[in-house]
């Protein structure tokens, strides 16, 4: 039997103390403090005692067109009994105001340089940041980040959201854009109704140069040939070549009856005569209405072809002037209208950024982030050991 041997190593300090082997802190782990815990202090302390607060101007509007459908909700029920009803025009608005062209217009009023970097503001919140620079497309982006424009399908209201660092700036910068896209409504209106009707107005012009042209051809045609209307004339000489036809009638009747009762009166070489006289006269007269080059047959064809072409040109003037007429009502009824439905406010308090929610949305979005970090590494752990 061995003798058992004992080392005193000396008191247990835990049991002397009275302490706990470690604290609640030393129980967290190390990565969890670096990657979840101290990022959201950061960013708590960032929101609670450094971010500068920002005013927020809202208005609302719509963008409407008299020959829209109306919308099924009461407000479009109502905007319609005075006229009014949507219009998706609403979304080319959006896109201009915070366009690059839309910023060119604010940007000869304001100075945002000043109104975006007032002094005393942190570097994280304004424009421009201390990694951005001043051109264009920063100012651009920059002011985008202070503009929120929405859309409500159902009703057609447009809502305008404008922040910055004081109340009186977020107001007016909200009027300007309003203003820009009234300004813009206005003249897509110009556009749309020169484009509609300069095509019916260059039609009208084009038919009545014909028809002036037509008529001054028709107009050279009677002083050549020294009469007004051919058709006229040709049934003049229609009845007097029947008249003399029925005056030779009458002489040769005439003739016949002296030469049964008197076979030799000197009566009947006289009537010869006049009946030769009357029947040359026939001969010429039939000769001016067709037959010869400069009959009247031949410039009948000319001036029915002139008269036709009058016709035809008069016929499209007339067209093209109710085309005309019908192109400018088409666009005063598709007139485009912007409605104010809220102006622009002036806030009282600053209701931006939201502080908590930010604090909370980091907090989750990082415990998010090591909860899958901690399930890979055990995982590959897992599989390490097997």
């Amino acid at each position: 039997m061995s003798d058992t041997k004992l080392n005193y190593l000396g008191p247990i300090p835990e049991l002397l103390t009275g302490r706990r082997r470690s604290s609640f802190w030393r129980k967290i782990p190390l990565v969890f403090l670096a990657v979840v815990i101290a990022p959201t202090l950061l960013v708590a302390i960032y929101y609670l005692f450094i971010v500068t607060p920002r005013y927020v101007s809202e208005s609302r509007f719509v963008v409407r067109a008299a020959d829209s459908r109306p919308q099924a909700s009461g407000l479009g029920l109502a905007l319609q009994g005075v006229g009014l009803t949507a219009s998706n025009d609403a979304y080319v608005v959006h896109d201009y105001i915070t366009s690059r062209d839309g910023i060119d217009a604010l940007e000869r009023r304001f100075d945002f340089a000043d109104l975006m970097h007032p002094r005393g503001l942190d570097v994280f919140n304004g424009w421009p940041r201390f990694w951005e620079g001043r051109s264009a497309e920063s100012l651009e982006n920059g002011l985008n980040r202070f503009v929120t424009i929405g859309h409500d399908a159902a009703t057609g209201i447009s809502v305008l959201r404008v922040e910055a660092f004081d109340p009186r700036t977020a107001q007016q910068i909200n009027e300007a854009m309003l203003r820009n896209g009234e300004g813009l409504v206005n003249r897509l209106n110009d556009r749309q109704a020169q484009d509609a009707v300069a095509q019916a107005r260059l039609a009208t012009s084009e038919a009545r140069s014909r028809l002036a042209s037509t008529q001054q051809q028709l107009t050279a045609f009677r002083n050549r040939e020294q009469f007004v209307d051919p058709e006229s004339s040709a049934t003049q000489g229609a009845g007097l070549i029947g008249s003399l036809l029925t005056t030779v009638a009458n002489l040769r009747a005439e003739r016949a009856q002296i030469a049964a009762e008197a076979p030799a009166s000197p009566q009947l070489a006289a009537i010869d005569n006049r009946i030769n006289a009357f029947e040359r006269q026939i001969e010429a007269e039939r000769a001016k209405l067709a037959g010869a080059s400069d009959s009247l047959a031949s410039k009948l064809g000319t001036y029915e072809e002139l008269a036709a072409q009058r016709e035809l040109a008069s016929e499209e003037l007339a067209q093209a002037t109710a085309s005309l007429i019908t192109a400018e009502q088409e666009a005063r009824r598709q007139k485009l209208y912007l409605e104010r439905i809220v102006n622009p406010s002036q806030p009282e308090k600053a209701t931006s950024p939201k502080r908590w929610r930010a604090i909370l949305t980091v907090f989750v979005s990082l415990l998010l982030i090591y909860a899958i970090g901690w399930l890979i590494w055990t995982g590959v752990r897992e599989h390490r050991q097997a």
